[in-house]
C-alpha cells in the first residue's frame, strides 16, 4: 500500500517537470497535464487518507487558483496553460502548502524573467546556431515560460502541502 501511495505522490513532480520543460521548449504547457494532475489528485488523495474536508478545501483552493489565473490571463500576464496549471497544482498543495507554493512561485517567476532578461540580452546574437526553441526563448521580446516558476514553485511547496503532511510512512 506504502508503494502505491509514493507512486501517486509522485505523479505531482513528475508532471511540473514535463509542464516546465514543454513550457521552454514548445511555450506550451499540454492540457493533458492540468487534465492529469486534476485526475490523479483524488484517487490520490483517497489512497492517501485526506479527509473529505481536506479533499474539499482543496479543490476549493485549486477553483480559487483557476479564478486568479483566469483573471492573469484575462490581464495577459500568463498564458492559458499557465493558469490552468497553476490551479492544478494548488489542488495537490491544498491548504498548508499555499502560502509557501504562492510565494515560491512568485519568487521563482521573478529570478527566472530576471535571468531570462539577462540572457536575452547578452545570448541573443549567439542563438542563431541553436535549436529553435533557443531563438524562441532568447528572442528579445518574446513571451516567458512562467510554466517554469509555477513549477518551481509547487516543487518548492509540495513537501508542505496537504498530500504529504497526511503520508508519514514514505517521508
Amino acid at each position: 500500500m506504502q508503494t502505491a501511495i509514493a507512486l501517486a505522490l509522485s505523479l505531482l513532480p513528475i508532471l511540473m517537470i514535463i509542464s516546465a520543460l514543454s513550457d521552454v521548449t514548445t511555450m506550451t504547457i499540454p492540457n493533458r497535464v492540468s487534465i492529469a494532475l486534476v485526475l490523479g489528485f483524488y484517487p490520490t488523495a483517497l489512497l492517501d487518507g485526506l479527509s473529505v474536508q481536506d479533499v474539499a478545501i482543496s479543490t476549493g483552493i485549486g477553483l480559487a487558483l483557476l479564478v486568479a489565473g483566469m483573471g492573469m490571463f484575462a490581464l495577459r500576464w500568463v498564458g492559458g496553460g499557465d493558469a490552468k496549471l497553476f490551479a492544478a497544482a494548488g489542488l495537490w498543495i491544498g491548504l498548508p502548502g499555499l502560502a509557501p507554493y504562492l510565494m515560491w512561485t512568485t519568487l521563482a517567476g521573478g529570478m527566472f524573467s530576471l535571468g531570462l532578461i539577462l540572457m536575452r540580452n547578452w545570448m541573443h546574437p549567439y542563438a542563431a546556431g541553436a535549436p529553435a526553441w533557443v531563438g524562441r526563448l532568447l528572442a528579445p521580446k518574446g513571451d516567458v515560460p512562467f510554466g517554469v516558476a509555477i513549477a518551481a514553485g509547487a516543487l518548492a511547496a509540495y513537501p508542505a502541502g496537504v498530500l504529504i503532511r497526511g503520508f508519514h510512512g514514505v517521508f
